[in-house]
Protein backbone atom coordinates (compact mmCIF):
# COMPACT_ATOMS: atom_id res chain seq x y z
CA UNK A 1 0.00 0.00 0.00
CA UNK A 2 1.48 3.24 -1.15
CA UNK A 3 1.80 5.93 1.42
CA UNK A 4 0.35 9.31 0.87
CA UNK A 5 2.79 11.99 0.81
CA UNK A 6 2.06 15.56 2.80
CA UNK A 7 1.12 18.31 0.87
CA UNK A 8 4.09 20.68 0.61
CA UNK A 9 4.22 23.56 2.64
CA UNK A 10 2.54 26.56 1.73
CA UNK A 11 3.85 29.99 3.10
CA UNK A 12 1.61 31.84 5.89
CA UNK A 13 1.39 34.67 3.30
CA UNK A 14 0.20 32.48 0.23
CA UNK A 15 -1.98 30.16 2.87
CA UNK A 16 -3.79 33.08 4.45
CA UNK A 17 -4.53 35.27 0.84
CA UNK A 18 -7.27 36.45 1.62
CA UNK A 19 -10.19 34.61 -0.35
CA UNK A 20 -12.88 36.95 0.40
CA UNK A 21 -13.74 40.63 0.56
CA UNK A 22 -14.32 40.14 4.81
CA UNK A 23 -11.53 38.65 5.02
CA UNK A 24 -9.24 41.70 3.04
CA UNK A 25 -8.13 43.62 5.86
CA UNK A 26 -8.17 47.41 6.62
CA UNK A 27 -9.70 48.17 3.33
CA UNK A 28 -13.52 48.23 4.21
CA UNK A 29 -13.94 51.74 2.52
CA UNK A 30 -12.76 50.28 -1.01
CA UNK A 31 -15.16 46.79 -0.10
CA UNK A 32 -18.20 49.11 0.44
CA UNK A 33 -17.44 51.14 -3.01
CA UNK A 34 -17.22 48.07 -4.68
CA UNK A 35 -20.80 46.61 -3.07
CA UNK A 36 -22.31 49.35 -3.90
CA UNK A 37 -20.91 49.47 -7.48
CA UNK A 38 -21.85 45.59 -7.74
CA UNK A 39 -25.56 46.24 -6.02
CA UNK A 40 -26.43 48.93 -8.83
CA UNK A 41 -24.73 47.17 -11.49
CA UNK A 42 -22.48 50.49 -12.01
CA UNK A 43 -19.23 48.00 -12.71
CA UNK A 44 -16.59 49.88 -14.54
CA UNK A 45 -14.91 48.87 -16.89
CA UNK A 46 -11.30 49.16 -15.48
CA UNK A 47 -10.11 49.56 -12.08
CA UNK A 48 -6.76 50.53 -10.63
CA UNK A 49 -5.32 49.24 -7.22
CA UNK A 50 -2.39 50.92 -6.11
CA UNK A 51 -1.20 51.07 -2.67
CA UNK A 52 2.36 50.35 -0.59
CA UNK A 53 3.60 46.70 -1.27
CA UNK A 54 1.58 43.67 0.74
CA UNK A 55 -1.75 46.06 1.18
CA UNK A 56 -3.56 43.37 -1.00
CA UNK A 57 -3.72 44.67 -4.64
CA UNK A 58 -3.22 41.76 -6.45
CA UNK A 59 -5.48 39.85 -4.27
CA UNK A 60 -8.29 42.39 -4.45
CA UNK A 61 -7.93 42.22 -8.26
CA UNK A 62 -8.57 38.17 -7.75
CA UNK A 63 -11.37 39.04 -5.64
CA UNK A 64 -13.05 41.37 -7.82
CA UNK A 65 -12.43 38.65 -10.78
CA UNK A 66 -14.39 36.25 -8.74
CA UNK A 67 -16.87 38.70 -7.75
CA UNK A 68 -18.00 38.97 -11.60
CA UNK A 69 -18.01 35.94 -12.76
CA UNK A 70 -19.13 33.47 -9.47
CA UNK A 71 -22.58 32.00 -10.32
CA UNK A 72 -23.54 30.19 -7.43
CA UNK A 73 -23.50 27.26 -5.54
CA UNK A 74 -26.41 26.44 -7.62
CA UNK A 75 -25.07 28.06 -10.46
CA UNK A 76 -27.64 30.58 -11.26
CA UNK A 77 -26.18 33.24 -9.08
CA UNK A 78 -25.14 36.95 -10.44
CA UNK A 79 -22.10 39.38 -9.83
CA UNK A 80 -22.05 39.48 -5.70
CA UNK A 81 -19.28 41.29 -3.61
CA UNK A 82 -19.88 38.40 -1.75
CA UNK A 83 -18.59 35.43 -3.37
CA UNK A 84 -19.14 31.91 -2.86
CA UNK A 85 -16.06 30.04 -2.89
CA UNK A 86 -17.70 26.80 -4.28
CA UNK A 87 -18.46 27.50 -7.87
CA UNK A 88 -16.67 26.21 -10.62
CA UNK A 89 -15.16 29.65 -11.66
CA UNK A 90 -14.58 31.25 -7.94
CA UNK A 91 -11.95 27.77 -7.30
CA UNK A 92 -10.72 27.93 -10.74
CA UNK A 93 -9.44 31.34 -10.26
CA UNK A 94 -8.46 31.35 -6.57
CA UNK A 95 -6.14 27.99 -7.87
CA UNK A 96 -5.02 30.75 -10.75
CA UNK A 97 -6.51 28.05 -13.78
CA UNK A 98 -9.35 29.81 -15.22
CA UNK A 99 -9.01 30.65 -18.73
CA UNK A 100 -10.84 33.93 -18.76
CA UNK A 101 -9.29 35.43 -15.94
CA UNK A 102 -5.32 35.87 -17.32
CA UNK A 103 -2.86 37.21 -15.21
CA UNK A 104 0.40 39.27 -16.57
CA UNK A 105 3.26 40.50 -14.95
CA UNK A 106 4.17 43.30 -16.78
CA UNK A 107 7.58 43.47 -15.50
CA UNK A 108 8.58 41.19 -17.69
CA UNK A 109 5.83 41.97 -20.76
CA UNK A 110 6.62 45.40 -20.70
CA UNK A 111 6.31 45.87 -24.75
CA UNK A 112 4.50 47.34 -27.28
CA UNK A 113 3.95 43.73 -28.66
CA UNK A 114 2.42 42.39 -25.39
CA UNK A 115 -0.05 44.68 -25.08
CA UNK A 116 -0.74 44.10 -28.92
CA UNK A 117 -1.56 40.55 -27.79
CA UNK A 118 -4.32 41.44 -25.13
CA UNK A 119 -5.60 44.08 -27.92
CA UNK A 120 -6.11 40.91 -30.31
CA UNK A 121 -7.66 38.70 -28.10
CA UNK A 122 -10.43 41.00 -26.42
CA UNK A 123 -12.69 40.85 -29.71
CA UNK A 124 -13.20 37.25 -28.68
CA UNK A 125 -15.77 36.36 -26.45
CA UNK A 126 -14.84 34.77 -22.37
CA UNK A 127 -15.23 30.70 -23.04
CA UNK A 128 -16.68 29.95 -19.66
CA UNK A 129 -17.02 33.41 -18.09
CA UNK A 130 -19.42 36.37 -17.84
CA UNK A 131 -16.34 38.10 -18.18
CA UNK A 132 -12.69 37.90 -19.58
CA UNK A 133 -10.76 39.38 -16.78
CA UNK A 134 -6.88 40.66 -17.35
CA UNK A 135 -5.21 41.37 -14.39
CA UNK A 136 -2.11 43.17 -15.24
CA UNK A 137 0.32 43.58 -11.68
CA UNK A 138 3.23 46.33 -11.60
CA UNK A 139 1.57 48.08 -14.51
CA UNK A 140 3.98 51.10 -13.98
CA UNK A 141 6.48 48.92 -15.57
CA UNK A 142 5.07 48.98 -19.25
CA UNK A 143 6.56 51.12 -21.79
CA UNK A 144 5.46 54.42 -23.37
CA UNK A 145 4.31 52.87 -26.52
CA UNK A 146 2.71 50.26 -24.48
CA UNK A 147 0.64 52.47 -22.94
CA UNK A 148 -0.48 54.41 -25.84
CA UNK A 149 -1.37 50.95 -28.19
CA UNK A 150 -3.67 50.27 -25.20
CA UNK A 151 -5.20 53.64 -24.44
CA UNK A 152 -7.98 52.94 -27.08
CA UNK A 153 -8.76 49.45 -26.17
CA UNK A 154 -8.70 50.72 -22.41
CA UNK A 155 -10.96 53.87 -22.79
CA UNK A 156 -13.48 51.51 -25.22
CA UNK A 157 -13.49 47.69 -24.40
CA UNK A 158 -16.03 45.01 -25.38
CA UNK A 159 -18.46 44.49 -22.71
CA UNK A 160 -17.23 41.59 -21.94
CA UNK A 161 -14.21 42.52 -20.30
CA UNK A 162 -12.70 44.02 -17.67
CA UNK A 163 -9.42 45.52 -16.81
CA UNK A 164 -7.74 45.28 -13.40
CA UNK A 165 -4.28 46.80 -12.77
CA UNK A 166 -2.13 46.85 -9.50
CA UNK A 167 0.77 48.90 -9.13
CA UNK A 168 2.83 50.43 -5.85
CA UNK A 169 4.30 53.80 -8.25
CA UNK A 170 0.87 55.22 -9.35
CA UNK A 171 2.83 58.21 -10.28
CA UNK A 172 4.47 56.38 -13.52
CA UNK A 173 1.59 55.91 -14.96
CA UNK A 174 0.19 58.46 -17.86
CA UNK A 175 -2.74 60.72 -16.56
CA UNK A 176 -4.25 59.37 -20.22
CA UNK A 177 -4.25 55.80 -18.77
CA UNK A 178 -5.73 57.31 -14.42
CA UNK A 179 -8.72 58.76 -16.36
CA UNK A 180 -9.76 55.87 -17.93
CA UNK A 181 -9.76 54.04 -14.54
CA UNK A 182 -11.66 53.66 -11.58
CA UNK A 183 -8.70 54.15 -8.99
CA UNK A 184 -8.82 53.10 -5.13
CA UNK A 185 -5.88 53.65 -3.23
CA UNK A 186 -5.39 51.10 -0.67
CA UNK A 187 -3.95 51.95 2.91
CA UNK A 188 -1.40 50.86 5.02
CA UNK A 189 -2.76 48.21 7.39
CA UNK A 190 -3.00 49.60 10.92
CA UNK A 191 -0.23 48.03 13.56
CA UNK A 192 -3.26 46.58 15.77
CA UNK A 193 -5.23 45.34 12.86
CA UNK A 194 -1.71 43.29 11.78
CA UNK A 195 -1.29 42.20 15.59
CA UNK A 196 -5.18 40.96 15.52
CA UNK A 197 -4.84 39.41 12.18
CA UNK A 198 -1.77 37.22 13.21
CA UNK A 199 -2.78 36.39 16.48
CA UNK A 200 -5.70 34.66 14.46
CA UNK A 201 -2.88 32.97 12.41
CA UNK A 202 -0.80 31.23 14.89
CA UNK A 203 -4.22 30.40 16.43
CA UNK A 204 -4.93 28.85 13.14
CA UNK A 205 -1.55 27.02 12.83
CA UNK A 206 -1.37 26.04 16.59
CA UNK A 207 1.26 27.68 17.70
CA UNK A 208 1.33 29.88 21.12
CA UNK A 209 3.02 33.59 20.66
CA UNK A 210 3.56 36.14 23.31
CA UNK A 211 1.31 39.08 22.27
CA UNK A 212 4.63 41.93 22.67
CA UNK A 213 6.01 39.24 19.95
CA UNK A 214 3.22 39.94 17.76
CA UNK A 215 3.21 43.41 18.43
CA UNK A 216 6.67 44.13 17.27
CA UNK A 217 6.30 42.00 14.17
CA UNK A 218 3.21 44.23 13.37
CA UNK A 219 5.75 47.65 13.58
CA UNK A 220 8.44 45.55 11.47
CA UNK A 221 5.82 45.08 8.80
CA UNK A 222 5.03 48.94 8.30
CA UNK A 223 1.42 48.40 7.01
CA UNK A 224 2.00 45.06 4.84
CA UNK A 225 0.38 42.09 5.58
CA UNK A 226 2.35 40.36 3.06
CA UNK A 227 5.84 41.75 4.80
CA UNK A 228 4.34 40.69 8.40
CA UNK A 229 3.21 37.22 7.36
CA UNK A 230 6.72 36.28 6.40
CA UNK A 231 8.05 37.90 8.74
CA UNK A 232 5.61 35.35 11.18
CA UNK A 233 6.83 32.61 9.50
CA UNK A 234 10.36 33.52 10.16
CA UNK A 235 9.15 33.79 14.09
CA UNK A 236 7.53 30.58 14.20
CA UNK A 237 10.41 28.49 12.46
CA UNK A 238 12.86 30.53 14.79
CA UNK A 239 11.19 29.32 17.75
CA UNK A 240 11.12 26.18 19.78
CA UNK A 241 7.73 26.47 21.63
CA UNK A 242 5.97 29.76 21.20
CA UNK A 243 7.28 32.70 19.72
CA UNK A 244 8.17 35.13 22.14
CA UNK A 245 9.58 38.83 21.87
CA UNK A 246 13.09 38.31 22.70
CA UNK A 247 13.77 36.16 19.91
CA UNK A 248 11.35 38.12 17.30
CA UNK A 249 14.04 41.36 18.21
CA UNK A 250 16.93 39.10 18.14
CA UNK A 251 15.77 37.47 14.41
CA UNK A 252 15.30 41.02 13.18
CA UNK A 253 17.92 42.94 15.56
CA UNK A 254 15.66 44.93 17.08
CA UNK A 255 16.68 46.96 20.04
CA UNK A 256 14.89 45.83 23.68
CA UNK A 257 12.07 48.91 24.19
CA UNK A 258 12.71 48.77 27.82
CA UNK A 259 15.97 49.01 27.34
CA UNK A 260 15.89 52.61 25.17
CA UNK A 261 13.17 53.38 27.71
CA UNK A 262 15.95 52.82 30.63
CA UNK A 263 18.41 54.58 27.53
CA UNK A 264 15.71 57.68 27.39
CA UNK A 265 15.80 58.29 31.20
CA UNK A 266 19.52 58.49 31.24
CA UNK A 267 19.47 61.21 28.56
CA UNK A 268 17.27 63.03 29.88
CA UNK A 269 18.88 62.70 33.67
CA UNK A 270 21.92 63.97 31.70
CA UNK A 271 23.67 60.69 32.87
CA UNK A 272 26.29 60.51 30.04
CA UNK A 273 27.61 57.14 31.48
CA UNK A 274 24.65 55.45 32.17
CA UNK A 275 23.69 56.21 28.37
CA UNK A 276 27.00 55.09 27.08
CA UNK A 277 26.65 51.80 29.03
CA UNK A 278 23.27 51.39 27.21
CA UNK A 279 24.38 52.10 24.15
CA UNK A 280 26.96 49.37 24.66
CA UNK A 281 24.71 46.69 25.62
CA UNK A 282 22.12 47.29 22.56
CA UNK A 283 25.54 47.08 20.81
CA UNK A 284 26.89 43.72 22.36
CA UNK A 285 23.66 42.43 21.95
CA UNK A 286 23.81 42.79 18.19
CA UNK A 287 21.42 45.67 17.86
CA UNK A 288 22.48 48.28 15.40
CA UNK A 289 23.53 51.90 16.46
CA UNK A 290 20.80 53.04 13.64
CA UNK A 291 18.07 51.00 15.33
CA UNK A 292 19.49 52.36 18.83
CA UNK A 293 18.42 55.97 17.36
CA UNK A 294 15.53 54.84 15.97
CA UNK A 295 14.11 53.23 19.41
CA UNK A 296 14.86 56.85 20.70
CA UNK A 297 13.16 58.71 18.19
CA UNK A 298 10.41 56.61 18.49
CA UNK A 299 9.99 57.42 21.99
CA UNK A 300 10.11 61.21 21.52
CA UNK A 301 7.64 60.98 19.23
CA UNK A 302 5.59 58.84 21.34
CA UNK A 303 5.61 61.34 24.36
CA UNK A 304 4.97 64.29 21.91
CA UNK A 305 2.17 62.57 21.36
CA UNK A 306 0.90 62.16 24.72
CA UNK A 307 1.32 65.63 25.28
CA UNK A 308 -0.69 66.73 22.41
CA UNK A 309 -3.51 64.31 22.12
CA UNK A 310 -4.94 61.52 24.42
CA UNK A 311 -5.63 59.21 21.84
CA UNK A 312 -4.50 55.79 22.88
CA UNK A 313 -2.26 53.44 20.65
CA UNK A 314 -3.56 50.09 20.98
CA UNK A 315 0.07 49.12 19.90
CA UNK A 316 1.56 50.10 23.24
CA UNK A 317 1.29 47.97 26.85
CA UNK A 318 -0.07 49.62 29.73
CA UNK A 319 3.71 50.47 30.84
CA UNK A 320 4.80 51.94 27.84
CA UNK A 321 1.35 54.28 28.34
CA UNK A 322 2.18 55.25 31.72
CA UNK A 323 5.71 56.43 31.57
CA UNK A 324 5.25 58.12 28.24
CA UNK A 325 2.48 59.92 29.83
CA UNK A 326 4.52 60.56 33.07
CA UNK A 327 7.83 61.98 30.59
CA UNK A 328 5.00 64.06 28.31
CA UNK A 329 4.22 66.05 31.79
CA UNK A 330 8.02 66.96 32.68
CA UNK A 331 8.99 67.96 28.90
CA UNK A 332 8.13 70.78 26.89
CA UNK A 333 6.97 71.05 23.81
CA UNK A 334 10.09 72.99 22.94
CA UNK A 335 12.19 70.59 25.22
CA UNK A 336 10.89 68.03 22.72
CA UNK A 337 11.36 69.20 19.26
CA UNK A 338 14.97 70.12 19.96
CA UNK A 339 14.80 66.22 21.56
CA UNK A 340 13.90 65.17 18.08
CA UNK A 341 16.11 67.43 15.66
CA UNK A 342 19.20 66.30 17.52
CA UNK A 343 18.25 62.98 17.87
CA UNK A 344 17.45 63.18 13.76
CA UNK A 345 21.05 64.95 12.96
CA UNK A 346 22.42 62.19 15.17
CA UNK A 347 20.70 59.52 12.85
CA UNK A 348 21.48 60.88 10.11
CA UNK A 349 25.79 61.21 10.91
CA UNK A 350 25.46 57.30 11.96
CA UNK A 351 23.55 56.28 8.90
CA UNK A 352 27.18 57.84 7.07
CA UNK A 353 29.70 57.58 9.66
CA UNK A 354 32.70 55.50 8.81
CA UNK A 355 32.63 54.44 12.74
CA UNK A 356 28.77 54.14 13.12
CA UNK A 357 29.25 52.99 17.01
CA UNK A 358 31.85 55.79 17.52
CA UNK A 359 29.23 59.02 16.12
CA UNK A 360 26.35 57.41 18.24
CA UNK A 361 27.77 57.86 21.43
CA UNK A 362 28.76 61.33 20.33
CA UNK A 363 25.41 62.07 19.05
CA UNK A 364 23.92 60.93 22.69
CA UNK A 365 26.94 63.18 24.36
CA UNK A 366 25.77 66.17 22.32
CA UNK A 367 22.14 65.67 23.50
CA UNK A 368 23.20 65.30 26.79
CA UNK A 369 25.68 67.98 26.54
CA UNK A 370 22.54 70.25 25.30
CA UNK A 371 19.73 69.28 27.99
CA UNK A 372 22.22 71.12 30.44
CA UNK A 373 22.00 74.18 28.78
CA UNK A 374 19.59 76.79 29.36
CA UNK A 375 16.98 77.97 27.19
CA UNK A 376 17.64 80.44 25.13
CA UNK A 377 14.41 81.86 25.07
CA UNK A 378 12.65 81.04 28.43
CA UNK A 379 16.27 82.35 29.85
CA UNK A 380 15.63 85.69 27.94
CA UNK A 381 12.06 86.11 29.42
CA UNK A 382 12.95 85.68 32.60
CA UNK A 383 15.85 88.38 32.37
CA UNK A 384 13.40 90.92 30.61
CA UNK A 385 10.92 90.29 34.11
CA UNK A 386 13.47 91.49 36.07
CA UNK A 387 13.85 87.98 38.37
CA UNK A 388 17.29 87.61 38.65
CA UNK A 389 17.51 92.05 39.87
CA UNK A 390 20.50 93.88 38.02
CA UNK A 391 21.44 92.84 34.92
CA UNK A 392 24.85 91.73 34.84
CA UNK A 393 27.61 93.43 33.09
CA UNK A 394 29.90 92.53 30.77
CA UNK A 395 33.46 91.70 32.09
CA UNK A 396 36.48 93.92 31.52
CA UNK A 397 39.81 92.29 30.40
CA UNK A 398 40.57 88.80 31.48
CA UNK A 399 38.33 88.61 34.22
CA UNK A 400 35.50 85.88 34.36
CA UNK A 401 32.39 86.31 33.26
CA UNK A 402 29.49 85.81 35.54
CA UNK A 403 27.80 82.58 36.17
CA UNK A 404 24.63 81.94 34.16
CA UNK A 405 21.41 81.00 36.33
CA UNK A 406 20.77 77.29 35.54
CA UNK A 407 17.85 76.73 33.72
CA UNK A 408 15.70 73.16 32.97
CA UNK A 409 14.77 71.92 29.81
CA UNK A 410 16.90 70.80 26.31
CA UNK A 411 18.26 73.21 24.17
CA UNK A 412 20.08 72.72 20.64
CA UNK A 413 23.96 72.73 21.23
CA UNK A 414 26.07 74.96 19.31
CA UNK A 415 26.62 78.50 18.81
CA UNK A 416 23.94 80.81 20.07
CA UNK A 417 22.61 83.96 18.23
CA UNK A 418 21.41 87.22 19.56
CA UNK A 419 19.09 89.62 17.35
CA UNK A 420 18.41 92.70 18.89
CA UNK A 421 16.50 95.20 16.98
CA UNK A 422 16.42 99.35 18.22
CA UNK A 423 13.83 101.62 17.90
CA UNK A 424 14.49 105.35 16.51
CA UNK A 425 12.83 108.05 14.67
CA UNK A 426 14.01 107.53 11.03
CA UNK A 427 16.17 110.32 9.61
CA UNK A 428 14.23 113.37 7.88
CA UNK A 429 14.43 113.55 4.05
CA UNK A 430 14.53 116.65 2.51
CA UNK A 431 11.55 116.36 -0.26
CA UNK A 432 12.43 117.16 -3.65
CA UNK A 433 10.90 119.92 -4.09
CA UNK A 434 13.90 121.55 -2.06
CA UNK A 435 15.64 124.01 -4.21
CA UNK A 436 19.07 124.49 -1.89
CA UNK A 437 19.61 121.23 0.53
CA UNK A 438 20.70 122.22 3.95
CA UNK A 439 23.52 119.91 4.34
CA UNK A 440 26.05 117.85 1.90
CA UNK A 441 24.30 114.69 3.03
CA UNK A 442 20.97 116.00 2.37
CA UNK A 443 22.37 117.10 -1.37
CA UNK A 444 23.19 113.39 -2.05
CA UNK A 445 20.02 111.83 -0.86
CA UNK A 446 18.26 114.62 -3.48
CA UNK A 447 20.40 113.59 -6.17
CA UNK A 448 19.20 110.28 -5.66
CA UNK A 449 15.60 110.49 -4.97
CA UNK A 450 15.43 112.62 -8.16
CA UNK A 451 16.98 109.45 -10.12
CA UNK A 452 20.30 110.10 -10.05
CA UNK A 453 21.72 107.16 -8.31
CA UNK A 454 24.56 106.50 -10.02
CA UNK A 455 25.86 109.80 -8.99
CA UNK A 456 24.52 109.88 -5.88
CA UNK A 457 25.97 107.00 -5.05
CA UNK A 458 29.50 107.85 -6.15
CA UNK A 459 29.17 110.56 -4.10
CA UNK A 460 28.49 109.06 -1.04
CA UNK A 461 30.96 105.76 -0.93
CA UNK A 462 34.49 108.26 -2.80
CA UNK A 463 33.68 111.75 -1.86
CA UNK A 464 34.23 113.13 1.58
CA UNK A 465 33.31 116.98 2.18
CA UNK A 466 35.59 119.67 2.31
CA UNK A 467 33.66 122.77 1.89
CA UNK A 468 29.44 122.67 1.41
CA UNK A 469 28.50 126.04 0.83
CA UNK A 470 25.99 126.28 -2.29
CA UNK A 471 26.45 127.00 -4.51
CA UNK A 472 29.79 125.96 -4.41
CA UNK A 473 31.33 122.30 -3.04
CA UNK A 474 34.86 120.78 -2.85
CA UNK A 475 34.81 117.42 -2.36
CA UNK A 476 38.07 115.29 -1.97
CA UNK A 477 38.05 112.21 -3.55
CA UNK A 478 39.15 109.04 -3.04
CA UNK A 479 41.90 107.49 -5.15
CA UNK A 480 38.70 105.01 -7.32
CA UNK A 481 37.36 107.84 -7.69
CA UNK A 482 39.27 109.81 -10.41
CA UNK A 483 36.99 110.39 -13.62
CA UNK A 484 37.16 113.48 -15.33
CA UNK A 485 34.05 113.26 -16.64
CA UNK A 486 32.27 113.07 -13.40
CA UNK A 487 32.63 116.70 -12.03
CA UNK A 488 30.72 118.39 -15.32
CA UNK A 489 27.91 115.29 -15.02
CA UNK A 490 27.95 116.33 -11.01
CA UNK A 491 27.62 119.65 -12.06
CA UNK A 492 25.26 119.60 -14.82
CA UNK A 493 22.77 117.34 -12.72
CA UNK A 494 22.90 120.20 -9.89
CA UNK A 495 22.22 122.68 -12.29
CA UNK A 496 19.22 120.91 -13.38
CA UNK A 497 18.01 119.75 -9.57
CA UNK A 498 18.54 123.49 -7.93
CA UNK A 499 18.28 125.90 -10.89
CA UNK A 500 21.93 127.31 -9.70
CA UNK A 501 25.37 127.31 -11.72
CA UNK A 502 27.62 125.26 -9.48
CA UNK A 503 31.32 125.32 -8.43
CA UNK A 504 32.31 122.04 -8.11
CA UNK A 505 36.03 121.42 -7.53
CA UNK A 506 37.88 118.94 -6.06
CA UNK A 507 41.03 119.43 -3.17
CA UNK A 508 43.88 117.67 -1.39
CA UNK A 509 42.71 119.51 2.32
CA UNK A 510 41.16 117.24 4.92
CA UNK A 511 37.64 116.45 4.40
CA UNK A 512 34.72 114.73 6.46
CA UNK A 513 34.93 110.97 5.97
CA UNK A 514 32.43 109.57 3.25
CA UNK A 515 28.64 109.11 3.59
CA UNK A 516 29.41 105.35 3.35
CA UNK A 517 32.14 105.45 5.97
CA UNK A 518 30.07 107.70 8.33
CA UNK A 519 27.17 105.28 8.22
CA UNK A 520 29.72 102.33 8.48
CA UNK A 521 30.93 103.98 12.09
CA UNK A 522 27.41 104.93 13.29
CA UNK A 523 26.45 101.11 12.71
CA UNK A 524 29.53 99.83 15.15
CA UNK A 525 28.41 102.54 17.23
CA UNK A 526 25.30 101.28 17.53
CA UNK A 527 26.39 97.60 17.85
CA UNK A 528 28.74 98.58 20.92
CA UNK A 529 26.02 100.61 22.13
CA UNK A 530 23.78 97.22 21.71
CA UNK A 531 26.61 94.82 23.53
CA UNK A 532 27.23 97.16 26.27
CA UNK A 533 23.44 97.06 27.06
CA UNK A 534 23.07 94.80 30.43
CA UNK A 535 20.60 92.66 29.13
CA UNK A 536 22.60 91.80 26.02
CA UNK A 537 25.81 91.22 27.82
CA UNK A 538 23.79 88.93 30.35
CA UNK A 539 22.21 86.60 27.46
CA UNK A 540 25.99 86.85 25.64
CA UNK A 541 27.53 85.32 28.96
CA UNK A 542 25.14 82.76 29.57
CA UNK A 543 25.57 81.20 25.77
CA UNK A 544 30.01 81.27 25.88
CA UNK A 545 30.64 81.66 22.01
CA UNK A 546 26.91 83.37 20.99
CA UNK A 547 27.55 86.48 18.67
CA UNK A 548 25.27 89.62 17.86
CA UNK A 549 24.49 88.30 13.82
CA UNK A 550 21.90 91.03 13.41
CA UNK A 551 20.90 94.80 14.63
CA UNK A 552 19.29 97.91 13.56
CA UNK A 553 20.38 101.34 14.58
CA UNK A 554 17.32 101.69 16.54
CA UNK A 555 16.77 102.96 20.40
CA UNK A 556 16.58 100.16 22.73
CA UNK A 557 13.33 99.52 24.42
CA UNK A 558 13.13 98.72 28.12
CA UNK A 559 11.49 95.18 28.99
Amino acid sequence: MTETSPPPYRVLARKYRPQRFVDLIGQEAMVQTLGNAIKRDRIAHAFLMTGVRGVGKTSTARLIAKALNCIGPDGEGGPTIDPCGICEPCQAIAEGRHIDVIEMDAASNTGVDDVREIIEAVRYAAVSARFKIYIIDEVHMLTKNAFNALLKTLEEPPAHVKFLFATTEVHKLPVTVLSRCQRFDLRRIPADMLADHFAKVITAEGVDAEPEALALIARAAEGSARDGLSILDQAIAHGIEQVTADQVREMLGLADRNAIRDLFGHVLEADAAGALDGLRNQYDLGVEPTNVLRGLLEIVHAVTRAKSSHRVDPAQSLEERAIYEEWASRLGFAALHRLWQLLLKGLQEVMTAPLPYEAAEMALLRVIHASNMPDPGEWMRRLASGEFGSAVAAPAGNAPAPAAPAMAGATMAGTATVSVTMVAPPAEIVPETATIPASYAELVATLESAGKMIIGDKLRREFGVVRYAPPELVLHGKPRAADREFLPTLMTALKALTGLVWDVRESDLPAEPTLAEQEQMAEEAARQAILADPLVAAALHAFPGAELIDHHPLKLRSA
